[in-house]
């Protein structure tokens, strides 16, 4: 499990996040919303252990962030930012492989390779493999990174839970792979994983999360399954936006229509 509890967080005397307690649990695709300039990236780059000035406690599985080693941490924590840098012309395999560093000291083993064949495989990304990654298209880029993140972590550890974290993924994806982006993300949950994604898209997060947490000017204002908590006063009050909501009729889930 992921505990925040009264964390705060500032930039000079702007004040970006305030008071978030909060507890994410394996097993549930937790999504965080909200308007831009929230603070839901920064509360990523918080308990991601990203950023360390900020006043609170954030621990994994009961051990404070702080107190874990980072070699250790990065064999359990993986995480996908909204732009991934990358201007060195290496094959697609080989930024895959970028997510087993943590996993061995000089070269890759055996089973750093084998894990690297599977994920290119699972993301359908094999014919990929040996192709320059700066020649890719956007959205190819992000299928690559989200290979990459998963051959980070794609052993569940031996005790505890691991953790994946998704800043704004579904950049330059078409429908198709947005759909199936999220849904190898929820491949994931029966495996002692904590999931986390900061999204954009209401519906989306609707369709797939389990549980959705709403961030407004710095502050949570509202958390829970989304045929609980969806509705057009809350979605009004924190976009800013007249909607309409109906339920899908295929999943009984809240959609979002706007004017």
């Amino acid at each position: 499990m992921l505990d925040i509890q009264s964390v705060h967080f500032s930039i000079g005397s702007k004040k970006i996040l305030q008071d978030i307690s909060v507890q994410f649990h394996p097993g549930e695709f937790n999504m965080i919303l909200g308007p831009n300039g929230s603070g839901k990236s920064s509360l990523m780059k918080l308990f991601s252990g990203e950023k360390e000035s900020y006043q609170g406690k954030i621990s994994y599985d009961g051990i404070p962030l702080q107190q874990r080693k980072w070699k250790e941490l990065a064999m359990r924590r993986a995480v996908m930012s909204q732009q991934p840098d990358l201007h060195f012309p290496l094959t697609v395999e080989e930024v895959v492989m970028m997510g087993r560093y943590p996993h061995f000291s000089f070269a890759p083993g055996k089973k750093d390779i084998q894990i690297c064949t599977d994920v290119l495989r699972q993301m359908k990304l094999d014919d990929f493999a040996g192709r320059n990654y700066l020649t890719l298209s956007g959205g190819e880029k992000q299928r690559v990174q989200f290979a990459r993140v998963l051959a980070q972590i794609w052993e569940p550890p031996a005790s505890g839970n691991r953790y994946l974290f998704l800043d704004e993924p579904l950049n330059s994806l078409d429908i198709n792979y947005q759909q199936e982006f999220l849904q190898s993300a929820r491949e994931l949950l029966g495996k002692k994983t904590v999931l986390i994604a900061v999204m954009h898209d209401v519906n989306l997060a609707a369709q797939y999360g389990d549980r959705l947490f709403f961030l407004r000017e710095g502050r949570l204002v509202a958390q829970g399954p989304p045929s609980a908590i969806l509705n057009a006063t809350l979605i009004e009050d924190i976009f800013r936006v007249k909607v309409a909501v109906i339920e899908n009729p295929l999943t009984k889930i809240p959609v979002m229509i706007y004017p």
